[in-house]
């Protein structure tokens, strides 16, 4: 859909006021987080953009579908984010169609290269996948946040 909403029913988002009363941007409701998902060597085999014929029939990973619907059946936010371009929209979308993904939105377009440092006014968390999606479990890490 070319980075656009489904028109699926999302969570209801929060009015938020900052410290001098004026209106800011919205925010989810407690507990409901927004899923941003890579699509190539996330949740299928790496499937390179100049290679698109490979598209239609990249294997998917064991267990993904499962894990993914879980959490928009809890009420999270399911958006795909991906470096495949506008141009891929139509095969990405019905791949991820034919295996049965719940979702709200794909995003097309991402930088490719990886190493990404999102720099936000909202709370980011990152994940790396390395081979299989289970549980997340809490641990502390090192990060690079901006000097005061």
């Amino acid at each position: 859909m070319n980075g656009l909403w489904r028109g699926i029913t999302m969570a209801e988002l929060v009015d938020q006021k900052d410290e001098r009363g004026f209106a800011m941007s919205p925010s989810l409701p407690d507990g409901c987080k927004n899923f941003l998902i890579d699509i190539d060597g996330t949740i299928c085999e790496d499937v390179p953009n100049e290679e698109p014929e490979r598209m239609e029939d990249a294997e998917l990973f064991e267990g993904v579908v499962e894990v993914i619907n879980e959490w928009y059946e809890e009420g999270h936010i399911i958006t795909f984010f991906t470096s495949r371009t506008d141009e891929h929209a139509e095969v990405t979308e019905r791949w991820l169609n034919k295996h049965g993904f719940q979702y709200h939105g794909v995003l097309y377009n991402k930088p490719r290269g990886g190493n990404y440092h999102w720099v936000d006014n909202h709370t980011v968390r990152a994940t790396k996948f390395t081979s299989k999606f289970t549980n997340f479990v809490k641990k502390w890490a090192e990060v690079e946040v901006f000097d005061d």
